[in-house]
């Protein structure tokens, strides 16, 4: 079995935070929130990264975190372009946005050759779960079935005071196995409770305390690239008619569908660590006094990779 790969999304420009939200320093030193993900990473034995990038900011990313990655790790580029599609289908007039997650991992595929984990560029997801999906992608592969994996977090400990979020609902059964996934593009704490809205914030509804939500943060046989390429075409087809725009592929819709098929389990790994992400400008602070408090109780080294 080949090695397991780290998969960094980081082609989103961060349009709710204002800029490059991927590349803002989050201490004293410019370590940006990927630096800690990475870190934690290599020490749990990854020892290669692919970032997703678009192409225009390929010199700054490299510049803020790439060249000097290189010291700890292996490193390729892929770049998510929107002109890649399925030959017969064409990019709408006026559309620039991406076509989502999964399309995203789907632009690594000539660098994979073997498992790999997925995270989002600008989420802190802690050392433990990157042990956890490590651990797991050494010790599993495909047999009947596809056997893949993702770090489940409890949703209280993923949410911002400072406006929504995007996140995948779980339900597991008795085993700890993933039974369905739905994808809420946007949660709110509204009192003591999250709920989520689908029409703009007419309706919400509750969503249960301790519920496990996805982050992002998955393991892969290469196997979920081909399955990926297969659904591309269904997914334009449908996408194309309904939101020519803005419709979007997300690597949970591919997991649910290999799930309902049953070509696939999915083994969710429990994370008791919070979250921190910059979603928005006023969460920087949060996340500033977060990585302080880290490395003051001495989770962190003071200086990044000088131990």
């Amino acid at each position: 079995m080949n090695k397991p790969v780290l998969v960094v999304m980081a082609a989103g420009m961060g349009s709710r935070f204002g800029g490059l939200k991927q590349m803002e320093p989050m201490d004293d030193q410019g370590h940006i929130i990927m630096d800690f993900s990475l870190y934690d990473a290599q020490k749990a034995g990854f020892e290669k990264v692919i970032f997703i990038i678009k192409k225009e900011i390929e010199e700054a990313f490299r510049e803020v975190i790439g060249n000097r990655l290189e010291q700890y790790m292996e490193v390729a580029y892929a770049f998510q372009e929107v002109g890649d599609i399925p030959e017969g289908f064409k990019v709408p007039e006026g559309r620039t946005k991406p076509w989502g997650t999964a399309h995203a991992v789907l632009s690594c595929r000539d660098l994979i050759d073997g498992p790999f984990a997925v995270i989002n560029a600008d989420d802190y997801y802690g050392a433990h779960a990157f042990s956890q999906i490590y651990d797991y992608l050494s010790t599993h592969e495909d047999d009947g079935k596809y056997r893949y994996a993702m770090v489940g977090y409890v949703l209280e400990n993923t949410l911002t005071e400072n406006g929504h979020v995007a996140r995948g609902i779980c339900k597991t059964d008795s085993q700890g196995f993933l039974t369905d996934i739905q994808e809420r593009t946007r949660i709110e704490k509204r009192g003591e409770q999250a709920a989520y809205t689908e029409d703009d914030g007419v309706t919400w509804t509750a969503i249960p305390e301790h519920s496990t939500v996805s982050m992002n943060l998955w393991g892969f046989g290469k196997s979920f690239l081909t399955e990926i390429e297969n659904g591309m075409a269904e997914f334009l087809e449908k996408g194309l008619r309904e939101n020519p725009l803005k419709c979007e592929y997300f690597l949970p819709f591919v997991v649910d569908r290999l799930i309902r098929e049953g070509k696939a389990t999915v083994q969710v790994l429990q994370s008791p660590d919070r979250w921190y992400g910059v979603t928005y400008r006023e969460d920087k602070e949060t996340v500033v006094k977060a990585i302080k408090e880290m490395k003051d109780a001495g989770l962190y080294p003071q200086k990044l990779w000088e131990e």
